[in-house]
């Protein structure tokens, strides 16, 4: 194997990115669907032969790491001797996939004349593939009900379409433009992203990329391991609970316990809930997908993935449980994944209270509107995932409205595009005051989002944290938990968490999004920083002097 210098071995890497980023430029700019060009709701990889991921573009973390389960579940399925130039295979078998049926992976081999060189992969969501429910499937009890499934189908073959499967997707579609677009938006993802590695072959020669492969690949992992070595030693077990699982009213146990020894970071789920009823499962390669995230946070934030920077992960979790479903269990809303996200957090935060935020707002609120719109005639269907304080930290305070902590580069919605797009209007969107958990660095603050229904329709609320609050560190005082109000100062007025509710012209909803955890007690905030919070609306006055101890009298 030849030897490389870092300087070479960086000049691959850094093209090996650039094709993965310009495969994410390319399926922005040609996708129909607010959630990908807009939310940015998908993950692109890039692969060697062997499997192992080399590069990616920012997207989801989530969608990022289940990729690799993807992309080994799929190729297996189809078999690499049935993989030829010009192939694109689609998955969203959710067990195989790592995701629930209506995020679509696309996967493609990259070949150099005759020899397989790699392969590409593309995860992003589509609005609907024939589900039982327009949008999104909340009470679903088996997969059969969330959308038509392919194990591993070819879409494309050896560069020509294949026709009937397209056929297939338009007529089992209630939005076949929109998923048939975005289709062919990740087709010419796909394409971008082999032609760019084909001229990178070409350019440094097979050699020398392979031996820049090896030697990313070996430092993303002696770097990972050396920053692991670093940190605490020990196990941290927490847990929590989840609303409920879209059927039952009763609340579902969560329990991880993180272990970071012998140059091994394990996550088991031992103790979490059985399988349940409602769609909330977790296939394993979702499970697994989140721990990535986590792992990769704490050791290499600030570099590139790769195979290395993941090596010394394990996760745990028995298949039929909460965190492994298996056929046919429901996998349609996986918000279980975000609260678990927080939940290792929780863990691991015993072990390292100084250096993890508090939790975040616990969630991520999304909600979504069905309908017809009056101007086309044609079906809608668009949803947002709603902003949330993030947690206080021993250094500073929690970011105000954001994208939860786990959406990574994840956008919503635009107000101009819900509006434009569906029967919805903003009333109030503001942020809240004495929404953060106070402490010394104060949770960030959620918001206030008030929607007034001028078209009829259905109005679907995703979120499975508005019964318990999010955690503080420290000292620091926890949240409200978040609250959905439907139809307020109604005689039909309710708390709502996951639900779908039919809506008239003048019916109204309202968000409102929880804060950050605080970290530290609030008795040794700054005064100055309390005085400066309550002149920029974060914190009231009552809270600056019951909470905080100053007075804005002095």
């Amino acid at each position: 194997m030849t030897t490389l210098d870092g300087a070479r071995v960086e000049v691959v890497r850094s093209y090996l990115l650039s094709a993965a980023e310009e495969m994410r430029a390319t399926l922005i700019r040609t996708s129909f669907n607010p959630v990908i060009y807009e939310v940015h709701d998908f993950g692109l990889s890039l692969y060697d032969a062997r499997m192992r991921p080399v590069a990616e573009a920012t997207g989801l973390t989530s969608f990022l790491g289940a990729n690799d389960y993807s992309l080994r579940k799929g190729v297996e399925y189809v078999g690499v001797e049935n993989l030829h130039q010009g192939d694109v295979v689609l998955l969203n078998y959710p067990y195989w996939n790592a995701a629930h049926a209506s995020d679509a992976t696309l996967f493609a081999p990259v070949f150099d004349g005759d020899d397989l060189i790699g392969f590409l992969c593309i995860r992003a969501h589509w609005m609907d593939l024939g589900a039982k429910d327009p949008g999104y499937v909340l009470d679903s009890t088996d997969m059969h009900q969330e959308g038509m499934i392919f194990p591993g189908t070819k879409v494309v073959s050896r560069g020509e379409p294949v026709h009937d499967i397209h056929e297939l997707l338009r007529f089992n579609s209630r939005m076949p433009d929109a998923i048939l677009g975005d289709l062919h938006a990740q087709i010419a993802a796909i394409r971008t992203g082999e032609r760019r590695l084909l001229e990178i072959y070409t350019k440094f020669g097979r050699p020398t990329v392979l031996a820049a492969i090896e030697q990313i690949i070996a430092d993303g992992e002696a770097r990972t391991r050396a920053a692991l070595a670093a940190l605490p030693q020990g196990s941290w077990t927490a847990e929590d609970y989840l609303d409920d699982d879209g059927i039952s009213d009763e609340p579902v146990k969560m329990r991880v316990t993180v272990t970071i020894a012998d140059g091994t970071f394990l996550v088991d789920f031992a103790g979490s809930s059985p399988a349940t009823r409602g769609p909330i499962n977790m296939p394993f390669g979702a499970t697994e997908a989140i721990c990535k995230v986590i792992l990769k946070s704490l050791t290499s934030p600030d570099e590139p993935s790769n195979a290395g920077t993941v090596a010394p992960l394990e996760v745990r979790a028995e298949p039929g449980t909460l965190f492994h479903a298996i056929y046919p269990q429901p996998t349609f809303t996986l918000w279980t994944g975000i609260v678990a996200f927080e939940l290792i957090l929780k863990a691991l935060a015993q072990g390292m209270p100084e250096r993890l935020p508090a939790s975040s707002g616990g969630d991520v609120p999304g909600f979504m509107m069905v309908g017809i719109h009056p101007d086309t005639g044609a079906m809608f269907a668009v949803s947002n995932n709603d902003l949330v304080g993030w947690g206080g930290t021993a250094e500073h305070d929690g970011t105000d409205a954001a994208t939860h902590v786990s959406g990574s580069t994840g956008r919503g919605t635009p107000i101009e595009v819900m509006e434009a797009r569906t029967g919805m209007f903003m009333e109030r969107v503001e942020i809240r005051t004495d929404s953060g958990g106070a402490g010394r660095h104060r949770g960030g603050a959620g918001l206030r989002r008030d929607i007034r229904f001028v078209t009829p329709g259905e109005f679907l609320m995703v979120i499975k944290k508005t019964k318990t609050r999010p955690w503080a560190l420290a000292g620091g005082l926890r949240p409200e938990a978040n609250q959905i109000i439907a139809f307020p100062g109604t005689d039909r007025e309710e708390r709502i968490s996951t639900k779908r509710l039919a809506v008239v012209p003048g019916d109204r909803v309202t968000l409102l999004t929880a804060g950050g955890g605080g970290h530290g007690s609030p008795a040794d905030r700054d005064p100055a920083a309390v005085r400066r919070d309550v002149a920029e609306g974060y914190v009231s006055r009552d809270a600056a002097r019951d909470v905080y101890g100053v007075s804005l009298d002095d």
